[in-house]
């Protein structure tokens, strides 16, 4: 009995460890899974692009910055760009999606179908936001109506004394 009492102890390290390293190796191949999502996905592209996006509308926006481009582009990549964000953007697929859902998104993603969505889904989400801006453009002037009407409204309500 005393010869259990003193190898319990290293057995439950030993048990521990193979645990912990079973932990690690699971965490490890979900984050490659999350790896490979993004690479198929081009995330990192996809990121790159927006900070041009932004860059472009901040210059566009506030003509006086044009002449500081370099560092306000050098503070996009900083605070918004992939190397800022890849970390953070990890851990949160990591927590949101297990690993076999990351998987499942990789497989779609590496077929053909899957191909299409991600070569086509910019150019749908940018027709759509075009499709957007035509029916706001073609109708504020029922939400002018609306406005004005509301503004009267409350105009002609005699004020009220607590």
């Amino acid at each position: 009995m005393s010869y259990l009492k003193s190898i319990a102890p290293s057995v439950a390290l030993f048990i521990g460890l193979g645990l912990a390293t079973s932990v690690s190796a699971d965490q490890a191949s979900h984050q490659q899974a999350v790896q490979k999502l993004f690479e198929l996905t081009q995330m990192q592209q996809k990121i790159e692009e927006s900070v041009q996006s932004v860059l472009t509308m901040q210059l566009a926006q506030s003509p006086e910055l044009k002449d500081h481009k370099i560092v306000v582009q050098e503070f996009l990549e900083r605070h918004i760009g992939w190397q800022s964000l890849k970390d953070a953007l990890t851990e949160m697929y990591l927590q949101e999606f297990s690993e076999q859902e990351v998987n499942d998104m990789n497989a779609f993603y590496s077929s053909a179908t899957g191909r299409k969505v991600i070569e086509r889904l910019p150019v749908l989400v940018q027709m759509r936001n075009q499709l957007a801006s035509k029916r706001l453009q073609e109708n504020i002037g029922e939400l002018q109506y609306e406005l004005s009407s509301k503004q009267k409204q409350q105009q002609q309500k005699p004020a009220s004394h607590p």
